[in-house]
């Protein structure tokens, strides 16, 4: 029996929280580390210590093994556990954390090692006659090689990295003649994120669902699993809802895989918490995608079902004990539905953005669960994960916890930078949601970028933004609304993004006022504010609203609107900025990786100009139009910021 009393969690953000709630319920002192974007963090506050561990970029501090051994010698700490992401499935660290006397929670070093690798876990299974994709993970990685394999195996194909997940350096290649690039780009994404370029090859099951299926060892050779999750709604193939059950499996169905989960983890004698995943297809028939050595982000969904606390298991697993629950034994109870909440622009390609919160404000109810680690007035660094936050709703049956789950939404509050709120909801009410018809290309099929239409402003959102401008604006109108000609009425200039928005507004009470915006004439009484929430009474209809001030900006949500709103009204004419069109903007905070132009260099529309690290992922930003480069205004290896110049341009010559 293992005997230790403080955690380390080598980790950051929701999943340290989580991690340390439980491990304090359950009697340990825990110790937090952090980099130093993180110092204000909420995982840092929680734990009973914490240690800076180096800078922000995660190869200097959340990859730093020995800073994060220091910190253990340091604080007493007897035992490690590693999250997910980041050290969660690295063999070196697992064996480190052993070599310094700790206890990892998590599993053996050599488990990790044998399936961490995409190519050596596949031979694995298919000795074990665990059903697999037909592919290639041989060790010749010669591009000769892959080319030849790829035409046996047949297009369509994914070209994976071997090391790695997450999405990164996975591309889904349809054409024989479009291999010979994609093998380029994911064997430099999968060099950059894991730092092996080796790749394998599978014929690519198209719209399967993704299913998984959670294990669970001990140290006395018992692994039984705990049901299955469907996380098949995915972008850039990362996932995005996860629930628990699969609405595609039936009990036989589910026996089948859950045998086969068992199977793979007992070739490598699994102990502690980890996942299956397979591809399940539109016959049932169901293929090894890969095992995670973890905790897996979406475990809350297992947790509501089972009545379980996963990471209790963890700790007592990693101290010995036997599984407290025989295969019989396990129950699943209701449905449950996770979403996860991400810093990122739908309307741009899901992009990942960064930026300081204004507000955070979760939602709570009956069935409702929010695992996060987010404050107001934190940042959101470009150097972490976007994802921020998960929303969990649990009913008695799948819609119940869909409908639970909408108004957890809509009561979730987060102002201040972009997110994906508004399309969460709207993937949580979509018809072929609600159905349970849910496959890896639903995104694509139900939320292409013609249906992903940003929300504009209307009249109402302007008048309302314009009225809380008025009312902040500290001058002596609001004083003296009347003049002996009647009450006054005054213009207001409000800004949104790039748009400018004439605004008409009449004081006709206390709070209360008649606005023009265009043709538009709207009458608002704020009746009341809680915090950062408005009670507001817009043309005889009262609503509700959040709104707070943040950098000389103001952040207001209004129904399914989040926007951020400027007055403008005393700022001098905005000199000509030139066309969007002949400027290249940072679409977010990162690092340059790669720039392909120089100036005089000729480009057409489509050609890529440069590559962008940011969030974990590359970004590579294409011209808009032919032209000549008029200007490069970074080299690799410079950190940039939101709409930092990067590439300028100039007509093309006749």
């Amino acid at each position: 029996m293992s005997m230790f009393k403080k955690i380390l969690i080598a980790n950051r953000g929701e999943i340290a929280c989580r991690i340390i709630r439980t491990a304090q319920a359950l009697g340990y002192r825990t110790v937090a580390v952090y980099s130093e974007a993180d110092a204000r963090a909420l995982h840092v506050a929680l734990a009973d210590e914490a240690v800076c561990i180096g800078p922000a970029p995660v190869r200097e501090s959340y990859l730093n093994v020995a800073a994060l051994l220091a910190a253990a010698r340091s604080t007493g700490a007897d035992a490690v556990h590693p999250g997910y992401g980041f050290l969660s499935e690295n063999d070196g660290f697992a064996q480190a954390c052993l070599d310094a006397g700790l206890v990892f929670i998590g599993p053996d070093p050599q488990a990790i090692l044998k399936m961490g690798n995409k190519a050596g876990a596949k031979r694995l299974m298919l000795a074990a006659g665990v059903p697999c994709v037909p592919g290639y993970q041989g060790t010749d990685q010669s591009d000769a090689t892959l080319l030849t394999k790829a035409a046996e195996i047949g297009f369509p194909i994914m070209v994976k990295a071997a090391a790695g997940g997450g999405g990164r350096g996975m591309r889904l290649v349809e054409h024989p003649q479009d291999l010979a690039v994609a093998l380029v780009s994911a064997r430099s994404e999968a060099g950059n994120a894991f730092g092996s370029e080796e790749l394998i090859l599978e014929r690519a099951v198209m719209e399967p669902r993704h299913v998984e299926i959670q294990v669970f060892g001990d140290q006395h050779g018992h692994i039984i699993h705990l049901g299955e999750r469907d996380c098949s709604i995915q972008r850039r193939h990362q996932k995005v809802f996860e629930e628990a059950p699969s609405p595609a499996v039936t009990p036989e169905l589910r026996a089948q895989m859950g045998a086969a989960a068992v199977a793979a983890a007992r070739t490598v004698n699994y102990v502690g918490a980890g996942t299956v995943e397979f591809l399940l297809d539109r016959e049932g028939r169901f293929y090894f995608l890969e095992m995670n050595t973890r905790l897996q982000v979406e475990h809350p969904v297992t947790e509501c079902i089972t009545g379980l606390d996963l990471v209790a298991w963890q700790i007592a697993v990693a101290r010995g004990e036997p599984l407290p629950l025989t295969q019989e034994q396990v129950q699943l109870n209701g449905h449950a539905i996770e979403v996860r909440l991400y810093a990122e622009d739908p309307y741009a390609g899901f992009l990942p953005q960064s930026g300081d919160v204004a507000l955070w404000s979760p939602p709570t109810g009956e069935g409702v669960r929010v695992d996060h680690g987010l404050a107001s007035g934190q940042t959101v660094s470009p150097h972490y994960d976007p994802m921020i936050a998960k929303i969990i709703a649990h009913g008695a049956t799948r819609d119940e916890a869909r409908r639970r789950l909408i108004g957890a939404l809509q009561r979730t509050r987060l102002l201040g930078l972009p997110h994906n709120r508004a399309f969460l909801e709207a993937v949580a009410s979509h018809p072929a949601f609600a159905a349970g018809e849910t496959t890896t290309a639903f995104i694509a099929q139900h939320f292409g970028a013609a249906a992903l239409v940003r929300p504009q402003p209307d009249s109402l959102a302007l008048a309302l933004a314009g009225t809380l401008w008025f009312e902040a604006s500290a001058t002596p109108v609001a004083a003296a609304p009347w003049r002996s000609s009647g009450p006054a009425r005054w213009p207001m200039l409000i800004g949104e993004g790039e748009h400018r928005h004439a605004v008409h507004i009449t004081v006709t009470g206390a709070h209360r006022y008649t606005l023009e915006v265009g043709a538009a004439l709207h009458h608002v009484t704020l009746s009341g504010r809680q915090g950062e929430c408005l009670h507001l009474i817009a043309d005889g209809v009262q609503q509700h609203a959040a709104a707070v001030f943040a950098g000389g900006v103001l952040h207001l949500e209004l129904g399914d609107l989040s926007a951020s709103f400027e007055d403008l009204t005393y700022d001098p004419p905005a000199a000509a900025a030139g066309s969007a069109e002949s400027r290249v903007l940072a679409p977010m905070n990162g690092r340059v990786l790669a720039v392909d132009v120089q100036p005089g260099d000729t480009v057409t529309k489509g050609q890529r100009l440069v590559v962008l690290e940011a969030m974990k992922m590359e970004h590579q930003l294409l011209v808009r139009r032919d032209g000549v480069v008029d200007q490069v205004a970074v080299r690799a290896g410079d950190q940039v910021a939101t709409r930092a110049l990067l590439v300028s341009l100039v007509e093309q010559p006749d």
